[in-house]
């Protein structure tokens, strides 16, 4: 049962890792004009993810200084999210296993 679960957990931390990769190649595409955010496409997908990952970005934006344009609240809840997958839940669940 706990190797089901630490699967599960880890499985989740690897599809919030990609969705936070995703948002800032799209938004970095966006910001150079390769991306055109008028068409209805790309508006919807970047919506979508920006509702998905603000949860994530909130906690971290009310802590960190405001850079201006520089946002690197991704980059924190990458580095926690890697810090997860590689050192707290493997000491967690590896006893349980």
């Amino acid at each position: 049962m706990a190797f089901a679960i630490f699967q599960t957990l880890m499985i989740l931390l690897n599809v919030a890792k990609w969705i936070i990769i995703i948002q800032a190649i799209i938004s970095w595409l966006v910001a150079f004009n390769i991306i055109n955010t008028s068409s209805d496409f790309v508006r919807t997908v970047l919506t979508a993810l920006e509702r998905m990952t603000e949860p994530l970005y909130r906690p971290i934006r009310r802590v960190m200084p405001d850079l201006g344009a520089l946002d690197l609240s991704p980059m924190v809840v990458l580095l926690v999210i890697i810090i997860l997958q590689q050192a707290i839940l493997p000491a967690i669940f590896a006893p349980l296993v």
